[in-house]
């Protein structure tokens, strides 16, 4: 494309020619700047991209948008915001990819990967080929590729739209994140359904307040549009910012919950070890649900994601039969069985309220003792550290206090925020997380439950000097395949 056609998209720009250069790729990184790129200059938290112009065109940068003059021999285009204009250019270069999708966005601090899953096979089962953008992975069909981000940068973002569309995927399922929506990665993108799961503190590190967490959550709905072009906002009902979230739309709003009044509900909620039944009731129909997934919370996933199904015109029934078979998101809720006489299970829980579902759910069908091993980040939200530790305490018979990703934080000073929400004595601390997980393993006893927190599908521990292998899972089947053999 002509940098001339593209400089049509900045509004108030110069009309000069700019030698008329073709670009073959849009680029923030400049480690990955080739021939033809045009390169924008971002202000990161560390670094400042200005700062890496120079190299930019020794790499073979044709043109540099920035927000301060810069002396290069290349044409500078100068604009007040480089990310907004980042993701304008990056959605017109690309062609517009997600006006030829069905976009359905995901966001809320819970959720939200279980949810576009199960959206996903939902669509999957009615004939659509899908693609995903989440926590775990990015999908185009079958095929995965890693993100270093729950929701991409708007190159990435657009250029993966824009491979969906090549390989004619017709639905697209994308967990967006608070940061995301703040940091304008998703401007651009079309939605055609929003999904709310729910508020709770989380990165309050970064937003400051739940206020500006949930505005940055309520920018998602803010750009669906408006009523006549069918867009809408799948919101919880049971939630208390949902007044707050309807207000944001001028879309359709369509509510679930399981204790308000809700276009789509739940009740007669029966949950075992081995499964939840209920019934729904989905506007003026009712169907019996009987699925593999266990807990309330699951509860609520489910409804989120068949709400968004039936305004994506899929039938209630044949939402019901996807939902029925699925068995589970890695790391959520996932049950590591190698025949022991206890259970053993990983979970994503990185927050109080993610944490306390998953300890209430494992306590209404425990037979014995339960067991939990959780930590907190470093470098993240100081505040819920005495929290979850709280939670923990209250909610399991044995708490474990561990390493969680420390990253640049001393774990011992993590350990300490933690023991602040908690009486001395209530719990046990192993900062070495295989040591903690192999010694609850060792000390379980039939029909226990150990539920080891935090990390879920993650396979690193971010560590102050490196990052290294670490899997919950893997350490937790070496654990008990030891303990099976010394019996």
């Amino acid at each position: 494309m002509k940098l001339s056609e593209l400089m049509t998209q900045v509004p108030f720009s110069s009309k000069q020619a700019y030698n008329d250069v073709t670009i073959h790729k849009l680029e923030m990184d400049s480690r990955l700047v080739e021939k033809g790129t045009l390169f924008f200059c971002i202000k990161g938290y560390t670094v400042d991209g200005h700062d890496f112009a120079e190299k930019a065109v020794e790499q073979g940068a044709v043109a540099i948008v920035a927000e301060r003059p810069i002396s290069v021999n290349v044409p500078v285009i100068l604009v007040n915001d480089t990310k907004r204009m980042m993701a304008k250019l990056a959605t017109y270069f690309y062609g517009n990819p997600t006006s030829k999708l069905h976009l359905i966005g995901v966001t809320g601090t819970n959720g939200k990967t279980s949810v576009t899953h199960i959206i996903e096979q939902i669509m999957k089962d009615v004939g659509q080929k899908t693609g995903l953008i989440g926590t775990m992975y990015t999908k185009v069909g079958e095929n995965k590729y890693e993100t270093k981000n729950t929701t991409p940068e708007s190159i990435v973002l657009q250029q993966r739209f824009k491979q969906m569309v090549d390989e004619n995927v017709n639905s697209v399922m994308m967990e967006v994140s608070s940061h995301a929506l703040h940091l304008g990665r998703v401007r651009g993108c079309d939605f055609n359904v929003a999904v709310f799961t729910n508020l709770s503190p989380d990165h309050l590190d970064y937003h400051g307040t739940m206020d500006a967490y949930l505005h940055a959550k309520g920018l998602l709905f803010a750009q669906l549009g408006n009523t006549y072009n069918g867009k809408a906002a799948v919101l919880n009902a049971d939630d208390p910012v949902v007044a707050a979230l309807n207000s944001m739309t001028t879309a359709d709003v369509i509510t679930y919950g399981i204790k308000n009044k809700a276009d789509v509900f739940a009740d007669d909620i029966m949950m075992t070890s081995g499964g939840t039944s209920f019934v729904l009731h989905a506007f003026d129909e009712t169907v019996n649900v009987n699925m593999k997934l266990i807990g309330k919370f699951s509860v609520y996933n489910t409804l989120a994601a068949i709400t968004a199904a039936l305004v994506s015109g899929v039938d209630l029934r044949d939402a019901v039969r996807s939902v029925e078979k699925v068995e589970g998101v890695d790391g959520r809720f996932e049950t590591i069985d190698e025949g022991q006489p206890f259970t053993v299970l990983v979970d994503y829980a990185h927050t109080p309220d993610s944490l306390e579902n998953v300890l209430k759910t494992v306590n209404d069908f425990a037979k014995n003792k339960i067991t939990v091993i959780v930590g907190c980040g470093g470098d993240r939200d100081r505040t819920k550290r005495p929290v979850m530790a709280k939670i923990a305490v209250e909610h399991a018979d044995q708490a474990i206090f561990t390493s969680d990703n420390p990253r640049s934080e001393d774990p011992y000073a993590i350990i300490e925020d933690m023991k602040e929400g908690v009486s001395e004595g209530s719990y046990i601390v192993e900062l070495d997380r295989e040591r903690a997980i192999h010694s609850a393993i060792k000390h379980a006893s039939p029909n226990d439950i150990i539920i080891i927190a935090g990390k879920g599908h993650e396979t690193y521990q971010i560590l102050r000097e490196k990052t290294i292998h670490f899997d919950d899972r893997e350490v937790a089947r070496r654990a008990i395949r030891e303990r099976l053999k010394s019996c």
